[in-house]
């Protein structure tokens, strides 16, 4: 009896017992495929019918050389690559048009050709003397990296298997064309495709592969999800238009920690690195206005310092207005629940706006504290102190907990030249950082204690 034939969805990996249309599990449409099955030989046999070879197999305990590593000089980068570029690796930059991925990266392949890797760049998007007058502009006419403008998937990689580059950058992912794929470029069976075979290379080769890709409306990287996990790491160049500062954000990397951030500064000559971001994040910060607080963030293994920044005002709408720039607005929502429900102050009839300065993106519960301090302190206009910074996560009945590394986030504000700190009671004991240190074990006696209300 035939075994009946499966689907899978090419974006979400979802199985399916038919074909349809629109895959039921992620929404998106002409996604799903059958599988093909493994199963079959030249005569119909299974594949049990074969003996492989056997696998080798090891414990844990055997000890891995660690993997080379080629330094670009750019710090920045470097940390967020884990300490360098991995030989084999392969890596999806994705972002925002307009953001800068190709300045930084014809950057990076200039210094990557000056500590003495090989490295070809190939543009799909823009003719060789676009790319040449960009490197004019950022002063690397004479970088030794090698310029190409192709599309075609199967010319490419004709021409890297015949070039040996140690370093090969794509830009971008969705201008490659496989003739073997019945679809246009762009689609997402082209972008699994080529994704595939510039990673096959990769590994086969040693040489490191970076794939730019483009970023849908709601932030993700476009085309396929299996093209995330076919690649080693994965990084979101971020950062909004009427700010300077860009954040380089690792989210998955095999090769170092995952949720790195490296911090770059646009300028007329191109990317420059902020070798300490948080004194660039609060440089714009004046005397203590009400609704103004410091956060001591974590970002990766990096502590940050940002200014949270809140607004409150009456609302002539019948639904007040809740916008948030930098910061989860289901987050704010909930912050604001157990304002009302544990503390008694209601948001009812007043427009709510949170902004998190500097154009970096705060995901992190620690953020909590700082939020409520900023929307109490603009709701009662009652600036908090300015030598003070403020981390701690809320739980839904308005208890306040400790949260990871508070010891580097006291260290990262001392050394601004913060005096105090306000943070949650109990935690792992640890050094202030020479800070003094207010504890607060709910948001009710945060509330009495800073605002003299309750």
């Amino acid at each position: 009896m035939a075994k009946p034939a499966s689907f899978s969805c090419t974006a979400c990996g979802a199985v399916h017992s038919k074909w349809s249309g629109r895959c039921e599990a992620c929404g998106e449409w002409n996604t799903i495929i059958e599988d093909a099955p493994l199963s079959t030989g030249p005569k119909g046999k299974s594949l049990g019918a074969k003996r492989g070879q056997a696998i080798v197999l090891s414990d844990l305990a055997t000890e891995e050389t660690p993997p080379p590593r080629t330094r670009s000089g750019m710090d920045e980068l470097d940390r967020v690559l884990g300490g360098g570029l991995v030989p084999g690796s392969a890596t999806l930059v994705g972002g925002d048009p307009g953001i800068g991925k190709s300045t930084l990266l014809l950057q990076a392949a200039a210094r990557f050709a000056q500590a003495g890797l090989p490295v070809i760049y190939v543009s799909g998007e823009e003719a060789s003397a676009q790319v040449r007058m960009r490197a004019q502009r950022l002063g690397l006419g004479e970088a030794k990296v090698k310029l190409a403008t192709a599309t075609a998937l199967r010319d490419i990689l004709t021409t890297l298997e015949a070039e040996k580059p140690g370093l090969v950058i794509i830009d971008s992912i969705q201008t490659m064309w496989a003739d073997n794929v019945d679809s246009a470029p762009g689609s997402v069976a082209q972008v699994r495709a080529a994704a595939h075979e510039l990673t096959t290379f990769a590994k086969r080769k040693g040489a490191s592969v970076i794939l730019v890709g483009h970023v849908t409306k709601e932030g993700q990287i476009a085309g396929p999800r299996v093209v995330e996990h076919m690649v080693d790491t994965v990084l979101y160049f971020e950062g909004e238009r009427g700010h300077q500062f860009r954040i380089l954000r690792s989210v998955k990397n095999r090769f170092g920690p995952a949720d790195e951030i490296g911090v770059f500064e646009m300028t007329g000559r191109g990317l420059a690195e902020v070798p300490n971001p948080s004194a660039l994040f609060l440089s714009g910060r004046g005397d203590p206005a009400p609704g103004s607080v410091v956060f001591a963030g974590i970002e990766g293994t990096r502590p940050v310092l940002v200014e949270m920044q809140a607004l409150v005002a009456p609302t002539p709408h019948a639904q007040p207005r809740r916008a948030v720039v930098g910061w989860d607005s289901a987050r704010l929502a909930m912050i604001l629940a157990v304002l009302e429900a544990r503390c008694g102050i209601p948001f009812a009839g007043l427009d709510v706006y949170l902004n998190v300065a500097g154009g970096i993106k705060i995901s992190e519960p620690a953020a909590d504290l700082a939020v409520a301090a900023a929307l109490l302190s603009a709701r009662e206009d009652t600036a908090l102190p300015a030598q003070a910074v403020l981390f701690g996560e809320i739980s839904l009945s308005g208890a306040l907990r400790p949260v990871s590394q508070t010891e580097n986030r006291l260290k990262e504000a001392k050394k601004l030249g913060f005096s105090s700190a306000i943070i949650p009671t109990g935690g792992k004991p640890g050094g202030t950082g020479g800070l003094t240190l207010t504890r607060m074990g709910d948001l009710t006696g945060f509330v009495g204690e800073i605002f003299g209300a309750g």
